[in-house]
């Protein structure tokens, strides 16, 4: 998830009491301390801006496809609504030890896509569900998707690998730390499973780390 946390621990405030100087009419604070003071307000401004600048900078650069992938186009998006089983993904917490794990896309009445993940967590001994939503970042004929499962936080989802029929998917997140391989089925034909293991490995993906999911229950 594209995200960037920031940590600011620094309280800005242009009030100076370090040198505290009696309440007076007759009070006259010489004019290096006027200087002083100034400078001081003028630095904190900056800083204050400086951070400002930095977390829009943060929130607005976040890429959403990796360096090097590219988006299925023509995408036809009532083609790729569905059930989908994963065969295959790059491990990571929202997942960890889920198997027989499948996504089901389908239209909201606003437009959007409503993501329904499912999934048996072997250590738990129970099936677990989450439900999301997905958007075009652009137009909906390339498949360049952001998804969310936490209200307003969102996620590259987008589609680098796809066959004609649309059977079999290749599914890349926002970085190298995320990578699916889907199915219509429980399984996928050898050749194509080489062929997305092989588009993987150019963008830079790690192709060793991909768990292959059993897909052995029923719900």
């Amino acid at each position: 998830m594209c995200i960037k946390e920031f940590h600011y621990t620094e309280t800005v405030n242009c009030t100076f009491l370090s040198n505290e100087i009696p309440a007076s009419e007759n009070t006259e604070i010489p004019a290096n301390d006027i200087h002083l003071i100034f400078n001081e307000m003028k630095t904190n401004k900056m800083i204050q801006s400086g951070f400002l600048a930095a977390v829009l900078a943060g929130f607005y650069s976040c890429a959403t496809i990796p360096e090097g992938a590219v988006a299925v186009k023509p995408f036809d998006k009532e083609k790729y609504l569905g059930k989908w089983y994963e065969i295959a993904r790059l491990d990571f917490k929202y997942e960890k030890n889920l198997d027989n794990t499948t996504a089901q896309y389908s239209l909201n009445k606003n437009g959007n896509i409503k993501v329904d993940n499912q999934g048996y967590n072997v250590v738990k001994k129970e099936w677990t569900q989450a439900i999301g939503k997905a958007k075009f970042v652009g137009d909906d004929n390339i498949a360049l998707l952001k998804v969310s499962f936490f209200g307003p936080f969102y996620s590259g989802y987008n589609v680098i690998g796809l066959d004609e029929e649309y059977k079999y998917a290749l599914v890349a997140g926002a970085s190298l730390k995320y990578l699916w391989i889907l199915s219509r089925e429980t399984s996928i034909p050898d050749e194509i499973r080489e062929n997305y293991l092989k588009v993987a490995g150019k963008i830079g993906y790690n192709t060793n780390d991909l768990i292959w999911v059993k897909h052995d229950r029923i719900k």
